[in-house]
């Protein structure tokens, strides 16, 4: 979808900041809201695709104040209200309305497979590629009301299949029905000047990893 959470290429944000040694968490709330993410997700009521989306319908002004983690809370209640694992008011008062199912629990034996999980994994299906590396294309401009990995900058720009990666389940269905539409994923070259403009330097480049359906034939 087109959100404030799609912010490549815009001005404004301030410089990258790279902290040094920076830790894995910077406090014990972080971690414990990833491990809250992890064990949540055991239940197999939504995937990866679901998740992102969760957090990129965060309220804009909301989304710019908020930490990396204070998004994955947000995505983390949204997930569970839809999905029917908790009401809004037992969020609201920290108090369950009903007894927990012990089938449902997570279990300090299970964690070790949990986490070993791989949720972007390559498909073994059969599925022909459209383009090969060295062809012409194009981005499409679209603007879905739904989850996507197609940046907004890229949209309408021509770039040059660098590498088939192979066949992959496709992001945007997946997290709106978990219809998988498997299919090849590609790493783009795109020309710095075609991106941004004459201004920049000609030998630079963006390589994006893009799905079959964002493109068509330059």
């Amino acid at each position: 979808m087109n959100g404030v959470h799609d912010m490549g290429g815009m001005h404004g944000m301030g410089p990258m900041e790279i902290e040094k040694d920076e830790p894995v968490f910077h406090s014990r709330w972080e971690a414990r809201m990833y491990a809250l993410q992890r064990a949540a997700g055991f239940h197999g009521r939504w995937n990866s695709d679901m998740s992102r989306f969760s957090r990129e319908r965060m309220p804009p002004a909301d989304y710019l104040a908020a930490t990396y983690y204070e998004r994955w809370l947000f995505g983390l209640q949204t997930l569970l209200v839809e999905q029917n694992l908790v009401t809004a008011q037992e969020l609201a008062t920290g108090r369950a309305a009903t007894k927990a199912d012990e089938s449902a629990v997570l279990r300090a034996s299970d964690v070790a497979a949990l986490m070993r999980g791989r949720s972007s994994a390559r498909l073994a299906a059969e599925v022909p590629p459209r383009f090969k590396p060295g062809d012409s294309v194009i981005a499409r401009t679209i603007n879905p009301a739904g989850h996507t990995r197609l940046p907004r900058y890229v949209r309408g720009r021509r770039g040059t299949v660098h590498i088939d990666h192979g066949v992959f389940t496709f992001p945007d269905t997946n997290a709106m029905s978990r219809d998988p539409k498997p299919q090849h994923c590609y790493s783009v070259r795109f020309g710095a000047r075609e991106l941004w403009g004459p201004q920049v330097a000609a030998r630079d480049s963006v390589y994006l990893d893009l799905f079959e359906d964002y493109l068509d034939a330059a």
